[in-house]
């Protein structure tokens, strides 16, 4: 049995704030997660959709908790994951930002952002043509707080992947 990704949330950026998402768009985002976690549960092999896409996380430690839970999200939808050392500071130049961020635009079809100044990734998601997401996996992001309301038995930390999952395919698919 395969479960195929249906889901796209084109009324929402899901890369802004989640305080300002509305009432459906955030059912439907849960709806998503609930959809991947119940594939997971009976053993169903979830279709890979972001097969062919290139996604980045940007963090210093591509060993922390936050980058692992990134990172098999990612993958297990299928797309090819590569960790970027973060280069750009909250002193660097508009210039060199718009341009970082149009060449990450350019090579990934979106980017995770980990311990980076929430202002500087706002900024490279406006340039970059791509989503920028801002520590997303993080135990402390409001998906935390979104992976809560999840049913199942699964785990807190698993119900998190799933939501990093379907923001995802909101976003990328």
């Amino acid at each position: 049995m395969h479960v195929r990704h249906d889901l796209t949330l084109k009324s929402t950026d899901p890369t802004r704030s989640f305080e300002r998402m509305s009432t459906s768009d955030m059912d439907a985002l849960l709806a998503q997660a609930d959809l991947l976690r119940c594939a997971a549960e009976v053993g169903s092999r979830v279709d890979t959709p972001l097969r062919g896409r290139n996604v980045g996380l940007m963090c210093e430690s591509g060993d922390s908790a936050a980058a692992n839970l990134f990172r098999r999200a990612a993958l297990e939808l299928g797309a090819h994951v590569t960790q970027l050392p973060p280069r750009l500071t909250a002193w660097s130049s508009v210039v060199e930002i718009r341009q970082t961020a149009r060449i990450l635009g350019r090579l990934y079809d979106g980017v995770e952002c980990q311990g980076i100044p929430a202002a500087l990734v706002s900024q490279m998601n406006a340039y970059a043509g791509v989503p920028f997401f801002d520590g997303i996996a993080d135990a402390g992001h409001p998906t935390a707080v979104l992976a809560a309301r999840v049913g199942g038995c699964a785990s807190p930390e698993e119900n998190r992947r799933f939501v990093v999952q379907a923001i995802l395919l909101a976003a990328i698919a």
